[in-house]
């Protein structure tokens, strides 16, 4: 297995949330909870060959939890911005936690500002090709569509026409029988209103409108995440119908204490 985020990579994550927060959208790595029901579609389809699309991969801890799903002939592209986030995914992708493994990364092409790298055939001793790509996912361009996207992007920190580009080109992406995956983290609407100015709740609030119009295309599920800092609710959406959604993840404490999984 993968391993977990090492100390070093949560101090630089809280550092660059300290100097960029809007783009990094949270004080905390997701945990292990969230990146299990952010990669659920890939864990239900053990065993096959998948195109994989991850976007907003921060320090990696998503990244770390798909790798070692990911079955022989199947590919990972991993898209971050920052560049210090997108340098230490490529010592995750090279490492994967696996004995030998050397998995190639895309590196910036100064030739093609719109392509921040090249993506060859060549796969790991594993049969899985893995790349990170240092670029907006709107600029995208693998030449491939993907079985599973998962977004670990701060959608309610972007402006509302900022997200529904996004969710455009992963729909573009998005195989027929695909399934897309991302997070909201619980409770920000009501800070904001709290906190933050008039234009900013008004901001909110949009971008918000728009998620819940693109939950409308297709077939959607959601469940809430409990063992998260702070707690996530996790949308998937896809054409295909779906499993019937688990229950939510209720927190450690609550359910030892006897509360039944999706109490509040």
């Amino acid at each position: 297995m993968t391993s977990w985020p090492r100390f070093t990579d949560t101090r630089l994550f809280a550092a660059e949330a300290v100097r960029a927060f809007r783009t990094t959208g949270a004080l905390a790595p997701s945990s292990r909870r969230l990146a299990a029901a952010l990669c659920a579609p890939v864990a239900e389809r053990a065993g096959q060959p998948l195109d994989v699309l991850e976007v907003g991969a921060g320090t990696g801890p998503v990244t770390r939890f798909l790798l070692p799903l990911l079955a022989p002939g199947s590919s990972l592209d991993v898209v971050e911005t920052n560049p210090r986030f997108a340098a230490l995914l490529r010592e995750v992708v090279h490492g994967a936690g696996r004995s030998g493994d050397t998995r190639r990364v895309a590196r910036p092409d100064a030739n093609r500002p719109d392509r921040r790298g090249d993506e060859g055939p060549d796969r790991d001793q594993h049969g899985v090709r893995s790349v990170v790509h240092e670029t907006r996912v709107e600029q995208l361009d693998t030449g491939r569509s993907y079985d599973v996207i998962v977004s670990g992007l701060p959608f309610t920190n972007f402006a509302p026409d900022t997200v529904a580009s996004v969710m455009d080109r992963y729909l573009e992406m998005l195989r027929p029988q695909g399934a897309l995956t991302y997070f909201a983290y619980l409770g920000t609407a009501p800070a904001r209103r709290l906190v933050a100015s008039a234009a900013e709740a008004a901001r909110h609030r949009a971008v918000e409108t728009v998620l819940a119009g693109y939950r409308l295309r297709g077939t959607v599920a959601g469940r809430t995440v409990w063992a998260n800092v702070p707690p996530a609710r996790v949308w998937r959406l896809g054409p295909a119908p779906l499993p019937t959604p688990a229950p939510d993840i209720a927190p450690p404490r609550a359910r030892s204490a006897g509360a039944r999984p999706g109490s509040r």
